[in-house]
């Protein structure tokens, strides 16, 4: 295993290596960016699938992405892989007192092994001098549902949040209700005062008030305990399965989709969800 990691790092060294691949010298960390996201969803892709040895080549994939940034980093003498390993085994086993500490605790529940590790993590920063907010280490560049849904859930545990019951639903399900109503009344302001010269303000405060709903919407997927990001990617999926399956059925007729009216896809649309959405059992 050690022998085989070692030598990922050999090649990745000579692919960046002055006599190596043109186009991996002349990667840095900012170019490689979208690669990485790139990669990490094709991971998130396997994983929805259930296709495993897909997902064995998907985590190569984006191994070489860790591996790429490291390598450049050394190149810089800022860090080298085996740092990379040492702080990740020194945190791991920092952050997991109940399994390192000399005595395991068997009767520690998921809930009180995630409290203890925030814990942890708030301790790590106090003693680095930096900030002590509960928003601390949610990314900005995080997909926009997973943000809001990681900042929310940090708010909850100081108790910044609705009632964590039943009637708490209900009352987030009311708030997306009222925020829709305010979106609804901004849409209808702009449409009133279309041609005054202040649309740019009126179009921003529309902006506004779609990021509420959807914050809302984060909110009570949260309450329903989903995860947002992944009911939206099932969502376009299923979105992209039903039409591909409207282009088959045209193409099977000879038909292109601009010649057939908005009914006759709604009925090929119906059809498709019929026969590609999953039966309940």
């Amino acid at each position: 295993m050690s022998d085989r990691f070692d030598e990922l790092i050999q090649l990745m060294a000579k692919l960046r290596a002055p006599d190596g691949c043109p186009w991996d010298r002349k990667q840095t960390h900012e170019s490689l960016k979208p690669y990485l996201l790139e990669e990490t969803y094709e991971v998130l892709e396997t994983i929805d699938k259930q296709d495993e040895p897909k997902l064995r080549e998907e985590l190569g994939d984006l191994m070489l992405q860790i591996l790429f940034h490291a390598q450049i980093a050394a190149e810089r003498k800022a860090f080298s892989m085996e740092e990379v390993m040492q702080l990740l085994a020194d945190k791991l086993v920092r952050r997991h007192p109940h399994v390192f500490g000399g005595k395991s605790d068997g009767a520690l529940t998921p809930d009180q092994v995630y409290s203890n590790w925030e814990q942890i993590k708030k301790s790590e920063r106090q003693q680095a001098g930096r900030s002590e907010s509960v928003l601390d280490g949610v990314p900005k560049t995080l997909p926009a549902l997973l943000r809001a849904f990681q900042i929310q859930a940090r708010a909850s545990r100081v108790g910044f949040d609705w009632p964590q019951n039943g009637d708490g639903v209900h009352q987030v399900m009311d708030k997306v209700k009222e925020e829709i109503e305010e979106l609804t009344e901004a849409y209808g302001t702009r449409e009133k005062r279309a041609g005054e010269a202040d649309q740019a303000a009126m179009q921003r405060h529309l902006e506004d008030e779609m990021g509420d709903v959807l914050f809302s919407l984060v909110n009570l997927a949260r309450f329903l305990k989903v995860n947002p990001e992944d009911a939206m990617r099932r969502a376009t999926d299923r979105f992209a399965d039903r039409f591909h399956f409207i282009e088959a059925e045209a193409s099977r007729t000879g038909r292109a989709l601009e010649s057939m009216t908005l009914a006759e896809m709604d009925a090929l649309w119906e059809k498709a969800k019929q026969k590609l959405s999953p039966r309940p059992a």
